[in-house]
């Protein structure tokens, strides 16, 4: 049973879920049934240059004005 992340169109409250079959996805926020399934961000570990691991998430920043992993703005 796959955990989506979902966003209310309603109150845009951002929220995870358990989905069994093809159950009715309801905001725990304010009860909407308009939201939509977006794409989440995942964790994986890789080897770094030494054969070290090094956690990484797609998600994460390496400048603190965006979500973008690399732009030309922070240089990444």
């Amino acid at each position: 049973m796959p955990i989506y992340e979902y966003q209310c169109n309603e109150c845009k409250d951002t929220f995870e879920c358990l989905v069994f079959g093809k159950e009715e996805i309801i905001c725990p926020g304010c009860q909407g049934k308009n939201v939509k399934r977006i794409l989440s961000s995942c964790g994986f570990f890789s080897k770094g240059s030494g054969g070290e691991t090094q956690k990484t998430s797609a998600g994460t920043s390496s400048c603190s004005g965006c979500s973008a992993t690399s732009c030309s703005t922070c240089g990444g």
